[in-house]
């Protein structure tokens, strides 16, 4: 069996009708078409089902809930519950926008990397070892490519 990474799959029919919910308006205001950027990354990433573009308030409730962290954290993945169901990323506003600025990028290229990285935890990709960090940052950086980012793991 080949171990095909989901960034090598044509985008699944579902990744075409991604849900993009954004629970906090100020990400209107400071990505521009923060909707095609999100569903754009997600497609490319092998797609995803909801993302929910939130504050870091609502993320600080939900990592507390489901991960016992209780403070706010960049990207949330949340799979499918059952059978036929979609999973769902939550990305926190606030947290988001501090590590774009603490890494000097622009916040639609750090969201779009966000997006694919939870959209890559869907697909069953995790950085818990050394191995697996590296095998899911090299998948990133080659979705992010295609996306026209910048790779975020090679400093300038």
């Amino acid at each position: 069996m080949t171990n095909v990474m989901p960034s090598d799959r044509p985008p699944s029919p579902a990744a075409a009708g991604i849900p993009i919910i954004i629970a906090e308006p100020a990400w209107r205001r400071l990505v521009p078409r923060a909707e095609a950027l999100v569903r754009r990354a997600a497609r490319a990433a092998g797609g995803a089902g909801a993302v929910v573009l939130a504050d870091d308030r609502v993320v600080k409730r939900l990592n507390a809930r489901h991960r016992g962290r209780n403070k706010p954290t960049n990207v949330l993945s949340f799979p499918p519950t059952g059978p036929g169901q979609a999973g769902e990323i939550v990305l926190a506003l606030g947290v988001v926008r501090r590590e774009a600025a603490a890494e000097a990028r622009p916040l639609g290229q750090h969201l779009a990397h966000l997006v694919v990285h939870g959209a890559l935890h869907l697909a069953g990709l995790h950085h818990h070892h050394p191995g697996e960090a590296r095998r899911m940052e090299m998948a990133e950086a080659r979705i992010l490519r295609r996306l026209g980012v910048p790779n975020p793991w090679r400093r300038a």
